[in-house]
């Protein structure tokens, strides 16, 4: 194996691959939003501005699905975890993948068949009212407005320091036009136009992550044992950063912190709202089966190309530069691909790292883009749409609209505030809610006979609050130098996610609340959904006699 040569602190970027990144950040910024505005649906198709329907073949959608699951949060996050901790950020980017298998082998059909546009659609086929529609809103948007803060406040910091500058209020800048764009991307391209983008992000980051994995192997004779024994002599941990406990080591319970929080990604990604909306583009089961048919291979393919990059990072730098630049890591996916090209950096190297820089910017504004849509869509048909009998097509269209404006406003807003702080918190504050109220809610809606509104209504109402009460006291908030607010020490749960306690008490709420509704209701639930559940389950209309 020849060793590669040590590389000192990689404090920025040539001038030219930052002009280069600027250059493609705007045209890929403009090219974006003028095929939103040519994709977009007509005045009065909801079902195109929705779902896109009929108009996405089953590897369109596929990968539309892939790239709403890769977020700007995945490729970062994760690409830092495994950087810093080695073994445990596998584990962690493979819990992201089973929990796509998940949805497709459980979740999938039923969500297909119960759904129309919305989570609010699915849960009221067999329970209508507006309290199911409203409190399905609430859900949505509380579980998906952490994630958009992580992406809307990382935007700034990763356009710093891609392009080299470090004032606050260029960095807040970049946040709000940043922003304006994503909502634009929602409000005009709708579901087909926001699929658009996906495809285009989830191919960029494919086939442009493959080529840097394919360089690092190269450097290490395409050996990935090399790889690993590299990266575990420059992480100053030795052989404990190729087994598992380094993320938790701190904690009381370093193994079953980790099996906790691979418990909530797994649950909790597969049921987040702004990838089960994708279930509803496919107009038949068929479809949806082979649109997961694609979307599962393709982010099984980045797990590799993500742990490649990420350990070639810690083999190539060293932890310490990685942690120097960022405590959580979040620059490793970039610091490992320049590292990728060595010390003299081609015409051609420059170009790679150039659409590797496209890449994640085009995921960052796909991310966002798509969790606009996603709450955009439930405000406007399950809390306004729901509120009149018979709403014209076009008027529901413009309140989809203002209502991405009313959702990505504040979330700008907000991102403003929290980008000068740790952001991890309000990661795992998503996947928790995800685990805990939502999976729950489905699970429970999608295949119990016996389930109430008022199970329905405790599920989600008590899986969100006890998630936000049990946050507050994990060492991702206080008691850490890595936690949002590290001067302070309120840390009291003992565990870095709260899945361990929030997940049983939010399938126990469901039982609980159906247990209290009384027969009357038991009983004329249990026959809405036997009026409904031969299509929920298989997409079959139930015959009368």
């Amino acid at each position: 194996m020849s060793t590669p040569a040590a590389a000192g602190p990689l404090t920025g970027f040539s001038s030219s691959a930052q002009a280069m990144s600027l250059v493609a950040f705007t045209s890929v910024a403009t090219i974006t939003l003028l095929l939103c505005v040519m994709t977009g649906p007509d005045r009065d198709d909801l079902d195109e501005f929705y779902t896109g329907y009929n108009s996405l073949s089953p590897m369109r959608n596929g990968l539309a699905i892939a790239g709403d699951y890769i977020s700007a949060a995945t490729v970062l996050g994760t690409g830092g975890v495994i950087a810093l901790t080695g073994y445990d950020g596998v584990v962690l980017a493979l819990s992201t993948a089973l929990s796509l298998m998940l949805l497709m082998f459980l979740l999938a059909e039923p969500l297909r068949n119960a759904g129309r546009f919305t989570m609010g659609d699915v849960l009221a086929r067999r329970m209508p009212g507006r309290a199911v529609r409203i409190t399905a809103c609430a859900a949505t948007i509380v579980a998906l407005l952490p994630l958009m803060l992580v992406q809307l406040a990382g935007t700034g910091d990763l356009l710093a320091f891609i392009l080299g500058f470090s004032g606050d209020s260029l960095k807040t800048g970049c946040i709000i036009g940043l922003g304006a764009l994503m909502i634009s991307y929602a409000a005009i391209g709708g579901m087909k136009g926001t699929a658009v983008i996906q495809i285009m992000k989830i191919v960029m980051l494919l086939g442009s992550g493959t080529v840097v994995a394919a360089l690092i192997l190269r450097r290490f004779d395409w050996d990935p044992g090399a790889l690993f024994a590299a990266a575990a002599k420059n992480s100053g941990v030795g052989s404990a950063f190729l087994h598992s406990g380094l993320e938790f080591a701190g904690g009381p319970a370093p193994r079953l912190d980790m099996i906790t929080s691979e418990l909530t990604v797994v649950l909790g990604g597969a049921c987040l709202p702004h990838i089960t909306m994708r279930m509803y583009t496919a107009n038949s089961a068929r479809q949806v089966r082979h649109s997961m048919g694609w979307a599962v291979p393709s982010v099984a393919l980045f797990v590799p190309v993500i742990t490649v990059v990420g350990f070639g990072a810690t083999a190539l730098i060293g932890r310490a530069t990685v942690a120097a630049a960022d405590p959580r890591g979040n620059t490793a996916y970039l610091l490992g691909s320049r590292a990728a090209f060595g010390a003299n950096v081609s015409a051609g190297g420059t170009l790679l790292f150039t659409a590797v820089t496209t890449a994640l910017f085009l995921t960052l504004l796909a991310s966002v883009a798509g969790m606009i849509l996603a709450c955009a869509n439930s405000l406007a048909h399950d809390v306004f749409a729901a509120r009149v009998l018979e709403m014209p097509p076009r008027r529901e269209m413009a309140l989809a609209r203002v209502s991405a404006l009313a959702v990505g406003v504040p979330a700008i807003l907000l991102a403003t505030l929290v980008q000068h702080r740790s952001l991890q918190p309000l990661v795992t504050l998503s996947f928790c809610l995800g685990a805990s109220a939502i999976a729950p809610a489905l699970v429970y809606g999608l295949f119990w006979r016996r389930y109430t509104r008022t199970g329905l209504l405790w599920t989600l109402i008590g899986g969100t609050v006890t998630t936000l009460v049990l946050m507050t006291g994990t060492n991702l908030v206080s008691g850490s130098p890595a936690a949002a607010f590290p001067k302070a020490d309120f840390n009291w749960f003992p565990f870095t996610t709260t899945g361990l306690v929030s997940i049983p008490l939010g399938f126990a709420y469901g039982w609980l609340g159906t247990a209290v509704s009384g027969r009357r209701q038991a009983t004329e639930q249990r026959r809405q959904y036997e009026a409904v559940e031969g299509w929920i389950l298989a997409g079959a209309v139930r015959r009368s006699g």
